[in-house]
């Protein structure tokens, strides 16, 4: 299970934070097991080979390091790579520039819409060459923004919903006959007047302010019927919809050189129970989470690392943003990079609700 990003002082002294601290950030940028002499040699270490060993071996026995082979070098565990996380690395704030820049991309994007979503995975993915991901902030109820009608056909009606955070649900509905325009758009008109901002309980508590026998007022029962039986199957999804970008990137990693083995990382985040269950986690604790390696549950991750931040309103509309990668990330640049999409996105939705 991840553990919140705190700061401890944990069983390693100084100079074995080090040392650890050393194979990791070289293990992250090579991916070949880490030598004591190149250690020594790169890193400017004031102690010798034969000590680094040493130290090797006290960073095995507490499970920190491994060894592939006898004749090669060291490279870190999970439980290695979490002691990092928690207590020597800081995370890497983006620079300035490159903030202004994301702002500026985020600015151009249309008011509430998916494209938030698409851009913040995309995002992500670009600055720490992992693959970004993002689902879009799920309201506990969720709330009419909008709704359009257009005639399909002589006796198919398109029903055009927009909700309060940016999502969009279309639903056909079967008509006994043809419709004029100018009757649509009435029942747009009083639908829009009447609903917005309801959610589907109250649209149902309100159908009854379209009684009567006349075209306009059966339309608008039938399709406020449809509406509300719209967002209850939505709101009974915890995660509809996840967005990713930078799956190329993933399959760079010498990890994933078998596409198959990062076909099924990706098809297990596809599975809404288990992203349900992300939401909630990461959600509930109300800061960055960082699942890795085996504290992934899928047995297909377990040689993946997650960096999730949950956005939005707690107890109206949450989402999460995060990134994907081998567990040899580098996770300060991860972390900072995922806390300032966050953030940006709790700005954005922040939007919404003022």
């Amino acid at each position: 299970m991840a553990r919140r990003i705190r700061r401890t002082t944990g069983p390693l002294d100084a100079r074995a934070q080090a040392i650890l601290r050393a194979v990791i950030e070289e293990y992250v940028q090579t991916a070949i097991p880490v030598g004591s002499q190149a250690l020594v040699e790169r890193y400017g270490l004031t102690v010798s080979s034969a000590t680094v060993r040493n130290i090797f071996a006290e960073l095995e026995a507490a499970g920190f390091l491994t060894q592939p082979h006898t004749s090669a070098g060291r490279v870190p565990t999970d439980a290695g790579y979490r002691y990092y996380v928690e207590s020597i690395m800081e995370a890497t704030p983006l620079p300035p520039v490159e903030q202004l820049m994301i702002r500026h991309q985020f600015g151009q994007v249309e008011y509430a819409s998916e494209h938030w979503f698409r851009l913040a995975a995309t995002t992500l993915a670009s600055v720490t060459r992992e693959a970004g991901l993002a689902t879009p902030a799920k309201p506990q109820a969720a709330r009419v923004r909008r709704i359009d009608l257009v005639a399909i056909q002589d006796r198919l009606l398109s029903i055009i919903l927009v909700l309060r955070e940016g999502t969009l649900k279309q639903s056909l509905l079967a008509l006994p006959g043809p419709v004029e325009g100018d009757l649509l758009a009435l029942v747009a008109q009083r639908l829009n007047a009447r609903l917005e901002g309801a959610t589907a309980a109250e649209i149902e508590a309100r159908l009854d302010r379209f009684a009567g026998s006349e075209p306009d007022a059966v339309l608008a029962r039938r399709v406020g019927e449809r509406i509300a039986a719209t967002m209850r199957e939505f709101d009974a999804t915890k995660i509809e919809e996840l967005f990713s970008d930078g799956l190329l990137n993933v399959m760079e990693a010498p990890e994933f050189a078998e596409s198959e083995k990062l076909r099924r990382v990706f098809a297990a985040l596809e599975n809404r129970v288990y992203l349900g269950d992300l939401l909630n986690r990461v959600a509930g604790a109300g800061r960055i989470q960082v699942f890795i390696g085996r504290e992934n549950t899928p047995p297909e991750m377990r040689e993946c690392s997650l960096v999730l931040a949950p956005y939005g309103r707690p107890g109206r509309a949450v989402g999460i943003v995060g990134v994907l990668g081998p567990t040899r990330m580098s996770y300060p640049h991860a972390i900072g990079t995922v806390r300032f999409v966050s953030g940006l996105m709790n700005e954005l939705v922040d939007h919404l609700y003022a």
